[in-house]
């Protein structure tokens, strides 16, 4: 299994995981799924969230997790995207949704990585597919059903 993992580091909480637990929730989400990936994540603050939610999804405030398919590209074919996790954002659900914060995170990941490959909550249909995947996913990792 080749998953290579680009970890960026653009915001300057002490309350973010280390590469070595997001590496972890990243191949769990993958594996089954695909066996060939590279995907960037990147941690950032909240001004470049609400700037990169306000330029690519026309919203104002940052948000949780924003993916950015790659798309078809033949000179990179396992290049899966980038997903960009906005530290407060995560940090502040948390606590107020009383979760533990290494759940959130994991669930941060494997959702934005599951837009990555494709999957999405537009319609009730593709919702409760993708949140049954993002429950199973969890639950492989030790994470409790975060929709409960």
């Amino acid at each position: 299994m080749s998953i290579i993992i680009d970890t960026q580091y653009a915001a300057k909480s002490n309350d973010i995981p280390k590469k070595g637990k997001i590496n972890k929730w990243a191949n769990a989400c993958l594996y089954g799924i695909t066996a060939q990936a590279e995907l960037t994540i990147r941690i950032v603050d909240e001004d470049e969230g609400a700037k990169l939610n306000m330029d690519w999804c026309n919203k104002k405030n940052a948000t949780n997790v924003l993916s950015f398919p790659s798309g078809d590209n033949p000179l990179a074919p396992q290049f899966l995207g980038d997903v960009v996790i906005c530290a407060p954002v995560v940090i502040r659900e948390a606590t107020e949704q009383g979760k533990l914060e290494d759940a959130h995170w994991a669930h941060m990941i494997v959702h934005g990585i599951l837009h990555l490959l494709g999957y999405d909550h537009i319609n009730d249909k593709d919702a409760n597919d993708m949140e049954a995947l993002e429950i199973k996913k969890l639950e492989s990792i030790g994470f409790p059903n975060p929709y409960i």
